[in-house]
C-alpha cells in the first residue's frame, strides 16, 4: 500500500479575494479535505470515531506559502505520513498546480507539516491499531 495519497481541486470564486488570489485560510480547507480523504482511503472512518467520542485535533501546524494560486486553477494535493508515534501523526501535505518545473511537471503552491493528536473525552490517548497499518 502506498503511503501517499492525491486528490483533484479546483479553485472557485468562493476561494478567492477580490484579485482572484486563494485566500490564505481557505489552503486549510484543502488540506483538511486531503487529509480525511487520505485517511477514508486507508481504511479509516474518521465520522464512525468522531461518533465514538475520538477525535483527531489539530496539535501543530507549519505551513509554507510558496505560490498564489488562482481563481481556476486545477490543483493537486499530497498527502503523506512522515511519524507515527503512540498518540500521534505528523502529516506532510502539498498543494500542486501543473505547469512547473523539474520532473514531476507541477509547480509546488504550499508545503504543510501537521501533527494530529488522538483525544478522547479531552484527553491524550494511543491511537487505534488500525493506525498502525497506515505506514
Amino acid at each position: 500500500m502506498e503511503n501517499k495519497h492525491s486528490i483533484k481541486l479546483k479553485v472557485y470564486y468562493e476561494d478567492t479575494d477580490a484579485g482572484g488570489v486563494v485566500y490564505y485560510a481557505n489552503y486549510l480547507r484543502y488540506l483538511e479535505r486531503a487529509r480525511m480523504e487520505f485517511l477514508y482511503e486507508k481504511g479509516i472512518d474518521v465520522i464512525d470515531y468522531h461518533n465514538r467520542g475520538i477525535f483527531f485535533v489539530v496539535t501543530n501546524l507549519e505551513i509554507a506559502y510558496k505560490k498564489s494560486a488562482r481563481l481556476g486553477d486545477q490543483l493537486t494535493v499530497t498527502t503523506e505520513i512522515v511519524e507515527l508515534r503512540n498518540a500521534s501523526l505528523r502529516l506532510k501535505n502539498q498543494i500542486l498546480r501543473p505547469g512547473g518545473e523539474g520532473n514531476s511537471g507541477e509547480e509546488l503552491i504550499v508545503e504543510a507539516f501537521i501533527t494530529l493528536a488522538c483525544v478522547e473525552n479531552g484527553r491524550l490517548r494511543r491511537l487505534p491499531d488500525e493506525f498502525k497499518n497506515l505506514v
